[in-house]
């Protein structure tokens, strides 16, 4: 009787998955690395139309602080629900509106939260960008922005324009920080110095090529950039650079706030206090919603001058408000920072094990880790599937190794965990666990990627591989 049902369920889930291939777009991402049909969910938890069940380490890519169905979200959607309020109200004032404002203001960085102002956008982050760029030009009445190599701010026109991946150059671009492979090829507070000094010379030599800009643009921690996290030294320097030359700053907070980098909002670790911030995901408590919070004397918006629809979603507010409120009692934020520095300690061991990884990096709950061709240039001398020796090849980055980071998330799957993929080439695994995730949990988490890692340089060395260098765009959604 048990074996029939299974049977029963994995032709559903088959079926379903089927149907989805032939009738969707062929822009789906997600579904391609992941074939699995969710059916049921609760916190860290998924399970599949087939009965399996998964450890959800992509979160609705950051979006749920919560985890699934998290019981404060759920009874503050109920309320909504069961009150008779209407769900969706465009711009008007409601209780629940208000309610949602006065916990956001709450969070925000001081220095900000005293003059705040917020605009309602359509319901994506995207949307939040774009409004944010529209802002900015207004205020300033100038026209170009600054952004960072590797960024990632969304998929509509202006967001991809200030995107990494840009097709046409519209857009300055800045070199972005980084240690393990720094566009200056030293890392650290020098590469950070650097980088800085670029930016600086740029804004300030007549004949660069890029007039004052309306505005500079940049994620305070790199997501699909590779989870990189920019240097608070760094992004104070940001800060001062374009406040002393009265150029706005935005911070794109879509997948970094809300308490997921160990602070609740990441630029809160410098203590910069933006222009701009961006805001969507985990503030609308798993449901749509995306704002931009900005400085008051920027509010030179005229009516109607950015508007959406769905910009009144009554249910993802109440939702949000309860996220917002549950994060900062329960210092989620605080417990995201040190359970994500010991994920990292534990993780950074996989790089003196195997020469596939060639860095560990994140912040708070954050976490990537990058997969690298172990034959590669930058490997040490002797067997290429050993741990580096030395400290020449730890400088030395090797070539980034998109199919053994694919080939870790198969096998990651295989042992019932669910982890994305990111970086310039798609070799980052990437880890956005809720802010709810239990020290067991996390064990398992490190137990399971640590093994899936641990057969993919099995098969790796077994084989003998070769993995060249991939300069193809990474295939990002979400």
């Amino acid at each position: 009787m048990a074996e029939g049902r299974h049977e029963e369920a994995r032709a559903v889930h088959e079926g379903i998955l089927r149907r989805q291939s032939a009738r969707e777009s062929s822009a789906r991402t997600y579904a391609r690395a992941l074939p699995i049909v969710p059916v049921r969910a609760r916190g860290f938890t998924i399970e599949g139309a087939d009965g399996r069940r998964y450890l959800d380490c992509l979160s609705g890519a950051g979006t749920l602080a919560l985890g699934h169905n998290h019981p404060v979200v759920l009874e503050a959607i109920r309320r909504v629900l069961d009150s008779g309020a209407p769900l969706s109200v465009l711009d008007l004032a409601t209780p629940v509106k208000d309610a949602f404002i006065t916990e956001l203001f709450r969070t925000l960085p001081p220095g900000l939260a005293d003059r705040a102002r917020v605009q309602f956008c359509g319901p994506a982050g995207t949307d939040a960008v774009e409004a944010a760029l529209k802002l900015v030009r207004a205020a300033t009445g100038r026209t170009g922005i600054l952004a960072f190599t590797g960024a990632y701010h969304g998929m509509t026109a202006g967001a991809l324009a200030a995107s990494g991946g840009a097709r046409d150059v519209q857009v300055a671009r800045l070199p972005y920080p980084q240690d393990y492979r720094c566009p200056f090829g030293v890392g650290g507070p020098r590469g950070a110095e650097l980088a800085a000094r670029w930016t600086e010379s740029l804004l300030d030599d007549p004949k660069s090529g890029v007039p004052l800009p309306a505005g500079m643009i940049l994620e305070p921690v790199q997501g699909e950039g590779g989870v990189i996290p920019a240097p608070d030294d760094w992004l104070r320097r940001m800060r001062q650079l374009t406040e002393d030359r009265s150029v706005p700053l935005i911070a794109d907070e879509i997948q970094t706030g809300v308490g997921r980098t160990g602070a609740f909002w990441a630029v809160d670790h410098s203590r910069v206090a933006p222009d701009v911030m961006v805001l969507s995901k985990a503030i609308g408590g798993s449901l749509p919603l995306a704002v931009i919070v900005y400085r008051d004397d920027l509010d030179v918006w005229q009516p109607g001058a950015h508007a959406g629809t769905f910009r009144g979603n009554q249910l993802a507010m109440a939702a949000g408000t309860a996220t917002l409120t549950y994060v900062r009692e329960n210092g989620l934020a605080e417990r995201a920072a040190a359970l994500g520095a010991r994920m990292l300690r534990q993780l950074g061991e996989l790089t003196d094990t195997y020469a596939c990884v060639g860095e560990v990096r994140g912040r708070g709950l954050m976490i990537g880790v990058e997969l690298v061709d172990p034959e590669g240039a930058g490997a040490g001398p002797g067997d290429p599937y050993s741990p580096p020796t030395g400290p020449e090849p730890t400088r030395t980055p090797r070539p980034a190794a998109p199919e053994l980071a694919a080939a870790v998330q198969r096998e990651c799957l295989q042992r019932g965990l669910i982890v994305e993929l990111g970086g310039r080439h798609s070799a980052v695994v990437r880890l956005l666990p809720p802010l709810t995730i239990s020290d067991e949990q996390a064990t398992a988490v490190l137990d399971r990627l640590a093994d899936a890692v641990a057969a993919v340089a099995r098969t790796h060395t077994e084989h003998g591989a070769h993995h060249g260098r991939h300069h193809g765009p990474a295939q990002r959604a979400g």
